[in-house]
């Protein structure tokens, strides 16, 4: 051991970030076990490296006595005087016994030490690198295959791509570059183990913090994201700056912005949908590209009934009901779609059952019962109402008939008139006659 063991240490220590009084102390503790091992001792001893030359003391820990029984532990009062004067009955010496030979030990011993400290601190500083960077993004290159995991250089560690964090229908080349999300970081007796993702809505949020600066800066803020990996997103966003369009500071211009991270996402489809505090407003938006009519709410059960125009209504539902299915889950509300034909066709089928229903219910039988009673009652107040005027009638026909008895006197007594009038002028027209005869006859 020698001054060239301290410079190489102090190199280590620039190159692989490891203290060199780690090492040291590493390589002291080692030492003890070696002395221990090579020499059968059970003392106490103490093993000392000089920081500057390097060379290496090894000390054995006797306790001051008055009598000594065990002189491999034990010291007299007048052997210790021998090191120094003030040392007292129950004080400790440390007696050095460094072994002549222990130069040669103690060099293997140090290579093997410094060397499982430089693997087990490079572990603990890639350990402590990567646990930082949960939930986080990380670039990598693709190396292999093993089974059905892929394999990605980060650099100074491996990360594993399970299968079931596989984008479905993406396939993975060896030395293609990918970013991925950082899930969950292991700490094992080798290497730590790092999972990565491609199908989190993580790696989403991530790389648009990345290709957003509004999102970076804290003006534009990501609310919620429901994602179906490798085929459609949706992303509801909110501006905290009325000045700032969310939807247009992620888009970018002529779409430059949303179409890096679809580049990224190798052709998965983003919906930015903004945000509102209003449910019915918050709903309609995200069935976009659909238009909504109308949206009407059950808050207690968390239900939101949607109708669309007629020729929407497949867009609104998406491809085997994707982007329903999407806005629920961005939503956290449960979204009924019907179109306008369907929502009449329903509302007419309910207005048949319910009359239906009114017909054979005992409510409509009573309220018969009470119409025909009233009618019942009706008809007898009109009866008696037209017997009171047959009544009337009568009586107004006899008095008519006294008035025609009258009458008929009265015609009796003027057609009697006329007949002596007529009789009269006869009886003037037969002496005319007669007076005009007796004058043609003189």
């Amino acid at each position: 051991m020698s001054a060239e063991l301290i410079h190489a240490l102090e190199q280590i220590e620039k190159e692989k970030g490891i203290s060199k009084e780690v090492l040291i102390d590493a390589i002291e503790a080692a030492l003890i076990t070696a002395y221990k091992r090579n020499y059968g001792s059970a003392n106490n001893v103490e093993v000392y490296i000089d920081r500057l030359t390097g060379d290496v003391r090894v000390f054995a820990l006797k306790n001051i006595v008055e009598e000594v029984k065990d002189p491999s532990t034990e010291l007299s009062i007048d052997q210790a005087r021998r090191f120094s004067a003030d040392f007292e009955v129950g004080d400790i010496v440390e007696v050095e016994v460094t072994p002549r030979k222990f130069g040669r030990i103690a060099a293997q011993t140090a290579k093997q030490v410094v060397m499982q400290r430089i693997r087990e601190a490079e572990r603990g500083i890639i350990y402590e690198e990567f646990s930082r960077k949960e939930e986080d993004i990380v670039t990598g290159i693709i190396s292999r295959f093993e089974r059905k995991n892929v394999i990605v250089d980060l650099g100074r560690a491996e990360a594993i791509l399970p299968p079931s964090e596989q984008t479905p229908g993406e396939k993975y080349n060896v030395h293609d570059r990918i970013k991925a999300y950082v899930i969950n970081v292991k700490k094992t007796s080798k290497n730590p183990q790092i999972f990565i993702s491609r199908t989190h809505p993580g790696l989403v949020k991530r790389l648009l913090e990345l290709e957003v600066p509004e999102i970076h800066d804290g003006i534009v803020e990501i609310k919620t994201i429901a994602r179906e990996a490798g085929s459609r997103t949706k992303i509801a966003i909110f501006s905290k700056n009325e000045n700032v369009d969310p939807v247009g500071a992620c888009v970018g211009q002529k779409g430059s912005r949303i179409r890096a991270i679809v580049d990224e996402l190798r052709g998965e489809m983003l919906d930015v949908i903004k945000w509102s505090s209003d449910p019915q407003e918050y709903i309609a938006s995200s069935l976009s590209p659909a238009k909504v009519l109308r949206v009407d709410i059950d808050e207690e059960n968390k239900i939101a009934r949607v109708i669309v125009p007629d020729f929407q209504l497949s867009l609104a539902i998406g491809k085997e009901g994707q982007n329903a299915r999407l806005a629920a889950k961005l939503t956290a509300w449960k979204i009924d779609i019907k179109s306008e034909s369907q929502l009449r066709a329903h509302i007419e089928q309910q207005l048949l059952n319910y009359n239906a229903e009114y017909d054979e219910s005992p409510l409509r039988s009573q309220e018969e019962q009470f119409v025909n009673n009233l009618f019942i009652d009706n008809t007898e107040e009109q009866s008696e109402e037209n017997s009171q005027s047959s009544d009337e009638f009568d009586e107004f026909n006899e008095e008519e008939s006294l008035f025609l008895d009258d009458n008929d006197i009265q015609e009796d007594i003027s057609i009697h008139d006329d007949s002596d009038i007529h009789d009269d002028i006869n009886t003037q027209v037969d002496t005319s006659e007669e007076v005009q005869e007796e004058t043609v006859g003189s």
